[in-house]
């Protein structure tokens, strides 16, 4: 008969291995030895799968401590790469809160769709600012965020005249430059040199011509 617990196989092998001894050893051909014997063969079938089992059980338990153990890496991982990130993101937003004058090297003339407008040493576009009315500046706060000061010039190129070159201090004691009398200025949306999308917002905001009159 099957024995519980085991699975066909191993009780094939213990009906098997009864009758071998049955049949080799007439002592065994009781029913009452056979019984015993093959009760005896069960237990020892169902002690060497418990084995196996618990085997089986312990390699899983390491395959899931395993898992854990990366995945605790990884959430470790991306967490130090956002702390990273994040203080990187910070220190930037620092730098632009400072809103220091940035030096623009020589000024220049560049072709562009709007005719010969000024541009810094890099060939970033610099605006005025037509509240300034050619006095001090009137951009601050916000305003500056949004239309960084340029803070010093080196000399200018040529087709320009360096006695337009001149600075204006600001309230916070900073010192801007100005061509013409204008206070300068760049454009934060400006992302590459010769952008002009500042160009006429609100009116106010104009690239500058060799004179250092706005172009409109």
């Amino acid at each position: 008969e099957p024995t519980s617990g085991l699975d066909p196989a191993a009780t094939r092998d213990v009906v098997d291995l009864i009758g071998s001894l049955a049949r080799k050893y007439p002592m065994f051909r009781t029913r009452t030895t056979l019984l015993a014997l093959a009760a005896a063969l069960s237990l020892a079938a169902a002690a060497c799968g418990s084995d196996t089992a618990a085997t089986t059980t312990t390699k899983a338990g390491g395959a899931t401590t395993t898992a854990a153990a990366a995945a605790t890496t990884a959430k470790a991982t991306t967490t130090a790469k956002a702390t990273t990130t994040a203080k990187a993101t910070t220190a930037a937003a620092a730098a632009a809160a400072t809103r220091a004058p940035i030096d623009a090297g020589q000024l220049e003339l560049s072709k562009t769709p709007l005719g010969d407008i000024l541009v810094d040493g890099k060939g970033n576009t610099i605006y005025l600012y037509t509240p300034d009315k050619q006095g001090d500046s009137t951009c601050y706060d916000k305003c500056e965020a949004a239309w960084p000061i340029v803070g010093k010039l080196s000399g200018a190129g040529t087709g320009l005249d360096a006695k337009l070159i001149g600075t204006t201090t600001r309230k916070n004691g900073e010192v801007q430059a100005t061509y013409n009398k204008w206070p300068l200025y760049y454009y934060v949306k400006d992302a590459a040199k010769g952008d002009t999308t500042g160009q006429g917002l609100g009116d106010v905001w104009y690239v500058m011509d060799a004179k250092g009159a706005g172009v409109s």
